[in-house]
């Protein structure tokens, strides 16, 4: 959604197109895909750099295998690679959070995920090279800075040769990525092949990993893994939102190739809303609301595996706008944030959270909205009009599936998608094409309700003629909330959305959430840097040899010194300048250490090169 200048809205006010006009899957063949510079099986340049398993780290952090001790109850038993590092602290969340509640009855295999706080402030040595890549992935695709995702497949069967009477144990990939249909279909190729040959096939896994490009927006990758080949296109905040640029149906295709079996993944971090929201989808309108906003959440599910997809798809109906609060796709009485997060001295955090554990019923009924999930049903079983309930009925973990809460939406309910949705359950209408209808119809509002504040904070922007080369770059006019609201009367959701209600109020409510404080501080970030950008392109038009006639030599040596200093901050920061404009300003700054005597060329250094 990030916008350079109010020149670029016309392309997002576009009204969107009938869905009943086209394939509900809305995707576009791999012959339109532009790609940049090395895509596929080539190697960029700065990869050759690469050290033996920088490219695992760029994909994971590490592998574990959890297992259970009957005296120390769960452990984990391995890491790969050997050399990662994991703190105390996270071992246990890792260890508590990669197994389901004992009252979830988990029987045979099951794969969730959950995401956990970054013990220790561990830096990379691949920092900056993962700024390059992260650069052009979309906002809710960035790399966690504080956190880390867990991707599991647990196994639980009988076996009486244990004490136990049953064998557990959990495969866990540890990742900074949300690519969460990713990392879940990686482990399925990885799991079942290391519960029947143990630890040698992790390796070989791990080996596998490490030859892999790394996960930069725009590229088709194929990675080989464990003799199987998935491919895969990384998103970038170019594409088009709602599409998927990659080739077959929004299901796994697989086709033989080269002896392989290759596995395509149209996406490689949605999950199916429709599955989701299915036992509570008279209310998707209100839940959108309660996410965008920025409200305390929990979904209460018998398994981990529909806890963690739920919490998924609520951060996901804001798309692509990034819910920038915490949340947790699974949550155990034993997390590290448990007592700060379930206290009843303040008011319940910003968060969502995803639980299984009966406890939480009395824990957290004084939480303001509560999704209470039954077991999901088959998409051809339609489900009963339910309404918002009260949080006084909610008592234990067996209480009816729906919403309880007091929360009186801002917008009135649009019963067109809820009647387009049960149409397509009673004639049986594919699952895939249910969950592009309605991922469809969020991203349509959630655009309309973006659109206002992006042409609203375009127009905070200096105008381009009021950047002087040799005056620092202009700041951004300050966001006045008032100025915002007087724009909403002409240039509203309104143009966009058939949607009637409190929009001004929804405003309001908006503002004060942790979602507009991310958004606006990334829009004011690339902002500026779009403004420092222009300085640069305006410097570097400038005569610099004819400018320095009019200076002293301390005040050129000076002048270099700053530009240097510019030059520098412009490749670290990666601006977003006019191609050769780095490489103009350089020879323009050579050009001018050398035409001062040599004993000032020795202050400042060699002439920079390219």
């Amino acid at each position: 959604m990030a916008l350079q200048g109010p020149e670029e809205l016309g392309e997002q006010v576009e009204e969107p197109e009938d869905l009943d006009d086209q394939d509900a899957s809305s995707i576009s063949p791999a012959e339109e895909i532009t790609l940049p510079p090395g895509p596929g099986g080539e190697e960029e340049p700065e990869e050759a750099l690469l050290l033996p398993w920088d490219r695992f780290s760029a994909w994971l952090h590490c592998i574990c295998v959890v297992g259970f001790d009957l005296e120390l109850g769960q452990a984990v038993e391995v890491i790969y690679p050997h050399h990662s590092k994991l703190s105390e602290k996270e071992k246990t969340s890792i260890c508590y959070l990669s197994f389901p509640d004992s009252n979830s009855g988990c029987l045979g295999d099951t794969q969730f995920c959950f995401r956990f706080r970054q013990g220790s402030n561990r830096k990379s040595s691949l920092g900056c090279f993962l700024e390059t890549t992260d650069r052009d992935a979309p906002a809710c695709l960035k790399r966690e800075q504080g956190h880390y995702y867990g991707y599991v497949y647990f196994r639980q069967v009988r076996d009486k040769s244990l004490k136990r009477g049953y064998f557990q144990k959990s495969l866990v990939l540890i990742s900074k990525l949300p690519y969460v249909n990713f990392f879940h279909s990686l482990l399925k190729i990885m799991a079942p092949e290391y519960f029947e040959k143990q630890e040698p096939c992790l390796e070989a896994a791990c080996n596998d990993i490490d030859r892999w490009l790394t996960p930069h927006p725009g590229r088709i990758l194929t990675l080989p893994i464990m003799g199987v080949v998935i491919k895969v296109r990384i998103p970038t905040c170019y594409d088009k939102p709602g599409t998927s640029q990659l080739v077959q149906s929004t299901q796994c295709v697989l086709f033989q190739s080269d002896s392989l079996v290759s596995i395509v993944l149209p996406t490689i971090h949605e999950v199916d809303l429709f599955r989701c929201f299915y036992p509570v989808f008279f209310h998707i309108q209100m839940l959108w609301e309660l996410v965008l906003l920025g409200e305390a959440l929990v979904v209460m599910a018998p398994s981990p595996a529909e806890s963690s997809d739920t919490v998924l798809a609520l951060v996901n109906c804001i798309s692509p706008l990034r819910y920038c609060s915490d949340f947790r796709p699974y949550f155990t009485i034993h997390d590290s944030e448990f007592k700060e997060y379930t206290t009843r001295t303040q008011a319940p955090p910003s968060v969502i959270l995803g639980v299984t554990n009966p406890f939480f019923a009395k824990t957290l009924q004084h939480w303001p909205h509560i999704i209470r999930i039954g077991d999901m049903k088959q998409a051809g079983e339609m489900a009963k009009q339910m309404k918002v309930k009260k949080l006084k009925n909610l008592k234990t973990l067996d209480s009816k599936p729906g919403v309880y809460t007091a929360y009186k939406p801002y917008l009135n309910k649009d019963e067109d998608i809820i009647k387009q949705l049960q149409k397509g359950v009673q004639q049986k209408r594919p699952s895939a094409a249910q969950n592009a209808i309605l991922r469809r119809y969020f991203l349509e509002l959630t655009q309309s309700f973006i659109i206002p504040l992006e042409r609203y904070v375009a127009s905070l922007m200096p105008l381009q003629k009021s950047i002087s080369p040799w005056k620092s770059p202009p700041q951004l006019r300050p966001f006045i909330q008032q100025d915002f609201m007087k724009t909403l009367e002409k240039a509203g959701p309104q143009l966009t959305s058939r949607l009637k209600g409190d929009w001004i109020g929804l405003y309001r409510h908006f503002l004060k959430s942790p979602n507009f404080d991310g958004w606006f501080r990334n829009r004011r970030r690339e902002m500026t840097q779009k403004l420092e950008a222009l300085h640069l392109e305006a410097l570097c038009e400038e005569d610099l040899q004819q400018r320095i006639q009019k200076h002293t030599e301390v005040e050129t040596v000076d002048l270099v010194l700053k530009l240097k200093d510019k030059l520098s901050q412009a490749e670290r920061e990666q601006l977003p300048v006019r191609p050769g404009t780095l490489l103009k300003l350089r020879a323009h700054i050579d050009a001018v250490i050398l035409a001062l005597p040599e004993d000032l060329q020795g202050i400042l250094h060699k002439p920079s090169t390219p």
